[in-house]
């Protein structure tokens, strides 16, 4: 009997001391998701057309679930219609106490014809999230740089890279995102 009691007074510990131990998350997350308009600048000939819209989501960090992407005018860089090109990307970004987010994304177009388009550049935004729910990013701005790899004849030629600018949710970006993208890209 008494080691039946002293069993259980070792389990009854256990549980107890396991109690206390854990730690609160004070982690907020941020989910981006949406329309986001790319605007591109630099580059000449068949690379200046390549301005976009794309479509994707994505939770803190990781690879971005993409689900649309159209151009405004591939030129001859990009077909047009369904399987045109394949997109892939990553967004690594993190939010503070005070709601402001901050991180990178990266974006890889390529094309049925072999040609590639990166884009890499720094994410900033704002959330509505708290430490108990995940928030949606909002006012969500990249600013970075483009480069064009061409295995095409017909896309080859010119200045094949620049800086851009993506912005969330908007027709066009605003003179204030194209203010921070000449800031930090000066040509």
């Amino acid at each position: 009997m008494k080691k039946f009691a002293l069993m259980a007074l070792l389990a009854l510990e256990l549980v107890v001391c396991g109690c206390g131990t854990s730690t609160p998350n004070d982690t907020t997350n941020t989910q981006a998701t949406g329309n986001w308009e790319a605007q591109l600048t630099g580059g000449t000939q068949q690379a200046s057309l390549l301005n976009f819209v794309t479509t994707f989501t994505v939770t803190n960090s990781g690879p971005l679930d993409i689900t649309g992407l159209a151009f405004f005018n591939s030129g001859a860089c990009f077909g047009t219609g369904t399987n045109a090109e394949t997109e892939s990307g990553t967004a690594s970004f993190t939010t503070s106490s005070t709601n402001s987010v901050t991180g990178t994304l990266s974006l890889t177009i390529n094309s049925t014809t072999g040609n590639t388009l990166l884009l890499s550049g720094d994410l900033t935004g704002t959330s509505n999230g708290s430490t108990t729910t995940t928030g949606t990013l909002s006012n969500g701005v990249v600013v970075g740089t483009w480069t064009l790899n061409a295995a095409d004849p017909n896309c080859t030629g010119g200045t094949n890279g620049g800086t851009f600018i993506m912005c969330q949710n908007k027709a066009t970006c605003s003179a204030t995102a194209a203010a921070i993208a000449a800031k930090k890209h000066p040509k």
